[in-house]
């Protein structure tokens, strides 16, 4: 069993505020509260770029997506669909071969690498990224590592927010400062909503300390005893 007693966990205060699903905090709180008795110690922190991470983190990965798929053209790499000409083979080749959202994610970022658009938006992200960076290495001078809510709400039904891709999106406001600052992150599962949905914690420790992260999601499981439960609809 790990021995988590002595450790000091930073609640981001950015991650507890309105928008999240009660069920979810309650779940996130009730981990709290049991890692509490196993003797972890909580310090509340801010990162306060957070709100900008969504927006940062899909001009920058699209940005990537848009450069690194423009070699699947159907002739140097992967699927080639039978054209008449070459227009019509690029045409042909990337229409079939990338579903709606990988489409949608090249459009937006061939849009932001554009001239007279990549300094308004690509490099202003950056730069962002940079700035939540900052807040993360600000919070673990107080803290071993970081606990959060992993998404807003429980998981949806597959298909039902592909209409309203903005909405999808915004879900991932937790994980996506994470991945933006390259630090290390784990998704535990912490327990079910009354509907049988499950709902997880989201640990982040710095740079090479993912024993840490460890430690916390072994001792989790432990407590929650979800392991072998699976979720009923």
């Amino acid at each position: 069993k790990s021995d988590v007693k002595g450790l000091t966990i930073g609640l981001p205060k950015e991650y507890f505020a309105d928008g999240l699903d009660p069920e979810v905090k309650a779940t996130v709180e009730k981990a709290i509260e049991e890692l509490k008795a196993k003797g972890v110690n909580f310090v509340d922190v801010s990162l306060p770029h957070t709100k900008y991470s969504v927006s940062t983190y899909y001009l920058i990965a699209t940005s990537e997506a848009s450069s690194n798929l423009s070699r699947y053209d159907g002739i140097r790499y992967g699927l080639r669909e039978k054209s008449n000409n070459l227009e019509e083979l690029y045409m042909n080749t990337r229409g079939v071969g990338f579903g709606d959202e990988v489409k949608r994610r090249i459009m937006l970022g061939t849009y932001s690498l554009s001239s007279g658009y990549y300094d308004a938006y690509y490099l202003k992200a950056c730069k962002v990224r940079r700035l939540l960076q900052k807040d993360f290495l600000d919070a673990f001078t107080k803290c071993d590592l970081l606990l959060s809510p992993v998404t807003t709400s429980p998981a949806f039904r597959i298909g039902e927010r592909v209409e309203d891709p903005l909405k999808m999106y915004l879900n991932d406001i937790y994980t996506t400062s994470t991945n933006l600052a390259g630090l290390p992150g784990m998704s535990v599962p912490a327990g079910f909503t009354k509907l049988g949905l499950p709902v997880g914690v989201q640990l982040t420790a710095k740079h090479f300390e993912e024993d840490k992260i460890f430690k916390i999601a072994n001792t989790i499981e432990e407590i929650s005893k979800v392991a072998d439960r699976r979720p009923e609809c």
